[in-house]
């Protein structure tokens, strides 16, 4: 089924196959995947009168199941409960960057950009302007990377390359264009300009011209632009698709439940039969008030959909649902099991899979994509003043060591709690773990922003017990 829904969309030849394939992703990720098929679920008929197949109908049932898995997945990754804290060897640049984080709504950008990036890959855009940092999430479906030889892992140039209608440039202040005509859109990012290109209509080749009134120069250095790839696996500059294994179960599931939907509804309003030979030729009316009479040998009936049939399509939509999740380790738990509270990590063993799955995207948005973008940005600052919560970024070095401390997959229980603080207690007082890691490590669960300014709190307090002692 699915590929039969495939040839439906429209391919565009002049683009490449992976920008139809993140096309179709990105489909089955808002839902819109059935758009392009031309009647609706209830249309058994088309205007001829000839009978309308199912792979023709758009389902009047959307479970969403692959958006469910990949919100499952980012709430674990960069909610506001699961957000990493940087960590660095000078508590001013750790501080800085934890400044950094909030003034740019960088946790709102790894959201948006791991949602998005969820079809294979995405694009974080970094800019100064006006003495800030401003951070952008690009889809990937136009942009077309290319990597230096000598440095696999760094970004050469990156090209934005797409169609749009004239009327759209228009919208957007270009003058002389036709706003019945499909133009090329072009746009080109390296190591020292953001190049716009005149638009250019559609089979007069492609942009070439710069557009100098809208082109910048920045002179970074580097393409301000932190590519990442979604899951290990992929093709080429993209990663494998988090939902890729639960797309054709997800729309079996979709035109069962339309099915179920269907049957219910012939149930309210069943189908007439009657069996010749009938006494009048007028008009038959269902209705309890409107009787049929028919003649010796003629016979009535009401066409209906037993109720067993309809339970058997539920349960076989149960099992669908658990395989899917199974397949791209999605949360199978169900709050109905869940008997008494569960301790963190009762709830990390119940979810193992998707854990699993959260895991394996910490490495690409974590390592991969935040820890770069961060120090893109200590690098810009190198080049250009820029502020940060109203205070100028000192000139560091971008290649000072940098790593994320990522809080509990749950929160802990107060037994939790209480167990972890006496373990910790005892490993301190025994000497095997320093104060400045015991604070570090509770940092998460006890709301704690700057493990050095905590410490220092704890010195001046015990202090002060010492003095008032004396």
């Amino acid at each position: 089924m699915f590929e039969t829904i495939c040839q439906t969309i429209p391919a565009d030849p002049h683009l490449a196959p992976r920008a139809r394939r993140l096309e179709i992703y990105r489909r089955v990720l808002d839902g819109t995947i059935y758009d392009a098929l031309p009647y609706a679920f209830q249309e058994e008929r088309n205007g001829a009168g000839e009978y309308v197949p199912l792979r023709a109908r758009r389902p009047s049932v959307r479970y969403g199941l692959c958006r469910i898995v990949v919100e499952d997945s980012v709430s674990l990754l960069f909610s506001a409960g699961h957000f990493p804290a940087v960590e660095c060897a000078e508590p001013e640049i750790e501080t800085l960057l934890a400044d950094l984080l909030g003034e740019c709504r960088l946790n709102e950008v790894m959201i948006d950009a791991a949602l998005r990036g969820s079809v294979g890959s995405v694009a974080i855009l970094l800019r100064v302007l006006k003495g800030r940092f401003f951070c952008s999430v690009m889809e990937t479906q136009y942009l077309t990377p290319r990597w230096r030889e000598d440095a696999p892992d760094t970004l050469e140039q990156v090209t934005e390359l797409y169609k749009v209608r004239g009327a759209e440039l228009i919208g957007q202040g270009y003058q002389g264009i036709d706003p019945g005509q499909t133009y090329w859109f072009q746009r080109r990012w390296d190591a020292q300009a953001e190049t716009w290109f005149e638009p250019v209509p559609v089979g007069e080749g492609l942009p070439a011209a710069p557009d100098r009134a809208r082109s910048v120069r920045h002179d970074l250095g580097f393409v301000p632009i932190v590519w990442i790839r979604n899951l290990p696996g992929g093709e080429g500059a993209d990663g494998a698709c988090t939902f890729r294994a639960a797309i054709e179960t997800s729309i079996e599931i979709d035109y069962q439940l339309s099915q179920v939907g269907r049957g219910l509804k012939y149930a309210s309003d069943p189908t007439l039969l009657i069996k010749e030979p009938a006494t009048t030729d007028r008009e038959m009316v269902k209705g309890a008030g409107n009787a049929l009479i028919v003649s010796e040998k003629g016979d009535a009936k009401l066409l209906e959909i037993g109720g067993t049939a309809s339970a058997a399509v539920i349960d076989y939509v149960r099992t669908l649902r658990e395989f899917a999740l199974e397949s791209v380790h999605g949360n199978r738990a169900s709050a109905d099991r869940l008997a008494a509270p569960q301790s963190g990590r009762a709830l990390e063993l119940m979810n193992q899979g998707l854990i699993w799955l959260a895991d394996n995207l910490r490495i690409a948005y974590g390592e991969g994509g935040l820890l770069p973008l961060l120090r893109m940005a200590l690098r810009a600052a190198a080049r250009f003043d820029v502020k940060v919560m109203g205070r100028t970024v000192p000139r560091v070095d971008p290649d000072l060591r940098l790593s994320l401390r990522w809080p509990r997959w749950y929160a802990a229980s107060a037994d939790d709690r209480l167990k972890e603080a006496q373990a910790i207690a005892t490993l301190v007082n025994a000497g095997q773990l320093s104060r400045e890691t015991a604070v570090k490590s509770l940092a998460a669960s006890h709301v704690i922003g700057d493990a050095a300014a905590e410490l220092a709190r704890i010195a001046d307090e015990g202090d002060q017990l010492e003095r008032n002692g004396a």
